[in-house]
């Protein structure tokens, strides 16, 4: 497989249009999306006139009026699709606590704004994909959807959820631009975990604080029972597919500078267990009668999260005076990686950065997940900085250069992988 079947034409409007994406980058950071209220047809309304000023038709579907989504597609010359998916809406910010705008600055060579690498940056690097296609005139080689979404942040049904029930979404791949990259790395990001959040409960006996052993204390019961849980489950090493341990080892790889290698082995050999919030007791002086805790577990991609929660309710049912109030959980997903689309990616991003591109898991999950679930190959992709939902968060211009060219560039390799496998 080789990229270098994508026309020069493309590559130099693409490089070409870089000041064109900062200008537009600062147009969309400011309008505020922060979400909640996660508010966008402001912003839809300049993207969508964005697209259609390239001459690309584009539709809004939407369950909730003040939080639609925005398709637009460029005909290839075949019928499979290339999915760029992204969101409109960011986390809240305290401007208080930035020294930029928060609504867009640029200084020398960044540019700050909530949302400047997650996720506007990849957002305008895709804009400029689309018009660089439009504007020379270039078919390309596989069908371009581009799908921006709101409501990503909270996981809202009226974002990636509600396109897809839609049926307007049909596509071969997905790159979706989230920023893959920290401390000077690169990475598509091939897998994310599965959950398990659930609230425990315990139930106790009051008594007075002064005379404990007349009583039943329902938070010692519940921190037993979370310390039960964590020894039976927590230090069991996962029985792992060969592909999975191929992504593990990878992923070791790429977090172990930031956290040491052994920290990172036990982020993806082992199921992590966060106590979240612990709730009971009335007063100092009291033996408290009630109790819950809520607990977030993360399961490496291949692991069997039915199984595992069937393992904890029955640990949960052998502890004295405890009970699981609330489930949710999720499984999580993967590409293996000698996927096409993987591969593409890989390939794509280390010929524009000249640089390893590692790939790995994500620690959590999002729209992957939910794509991937729907039957879409999906991985996530993006340059940016390490500022993700922080404060004086920034992206840089040559970030925004080399996602414009990492996207335009993709469908060529793409479908060169697949002419090489043939029909």
């Amino acid at each position: 497989m080789s990229g270098d079947r994508v026309p020069v034409t493309l590559a130099e409007a693409v490089e070409d249009r870089t000041d064109s994406t900062v200008d537009q980058l600062l147009e969309l950071l400011a309008i505020d999306t922060a979400n909640p209220p996660g508010e966008t047809t402001t912003i839809v309304d300049a993207v969508e006139s964005r697209f259609e000023s390239f001459g690309i038709e584009t539709e809004r579907v939407l369950t909730d009026p003040a939080k639609p989504n925005l398709l637009a597609r460029i005909p290839g010359a075949s019928d499979s699709t290339l999915l760029y998916n992204g969101h409109f809406d960011t986390v809240p910010y305290d401007p208080s606590a930035w020294e930029h705008d928060p609504l867009g600055e640029r200084s020398e060579d960044r540019i700050y704004g909530r949302g400047a690498t997650d996720m506007k940056g990849a957002l305008a690097a895709m804009l400029s994909v689309a018009e660089a296609y439009a504007e020379t005139g270039t078919v390309p080689p596989v069908t371009l959807q581009f799908a921006f979404v709101s409501d990503e942040e909270i996981a809202g049904e009226p974002g990636l959820p509600t396109l897809l029930d839609s049926g307007r979404i049909d596509a071969d791949w997905c790159v979706i631009g989230e920023t893959t990259c920290e401390n000077g790395r690169h990475s598509v990001t091939v897998a994310d975990k599965g959950s398990v959040w659930l609230t425990l409960a315990a139930d106790g006996t009051a008594a007075h604080g002064s005379r404990p052993v007349l009583g039943e204390n329902a938070i010692d019961r519940l921190y037993d029972a979370v310390e039960r849980i964590r020894s039976e489950f927590g230090t069991v090493r996962f029985d792992m597919q060969p592909e999975i341990e191929d992504i593990v080892t990878e992923s070791v790889e790429y977090y172990a500078p930031s956290m040491g290698e052994a920290a990172a082995r036990d982020l993806f050999e082992y199921p992590t267990i966060n106590l979240g919030t612990i709730e009971g007791g009335e007063s100092v002086n009291s033996v408290p009668a009630s109790a819950t805790a809520r607990l977030d577990i993360r399961l490496t991609a291949g692991v069997q999260t039915r199984d595992v929660l069937r393992k904890i309710r029955d640990c949960a049912a052998d502890c004295a005076g405890i009970h699981i109030e609330d489930v949710s959980w999720s499984v999580g997903t993967y590409e293996p990686l000698d996927s096409p689309l993987v591969t593409a990616v890989t390939e794509a991003a280390r010929a524009v950065t000249d640089d390893r591109v590692y790939r790995r898991s994500a620690t959590g999950g999002g729209d992957a997940k939910t794509l991937r679930n729907a039957g879409i190959p999906t991985v996530e992709f993006g340059i940016g900085t390490d500022t993700v939902h922080g404060v004086d968060e920034y992206t840089t211009v040559d970030a925004l250069r080399a996602n414009a060219l990492v996207y335009a560039s993709l469908p060529y390799w793409l479908a060169a992988d697949r002419g090489a496998r043939g029909p």
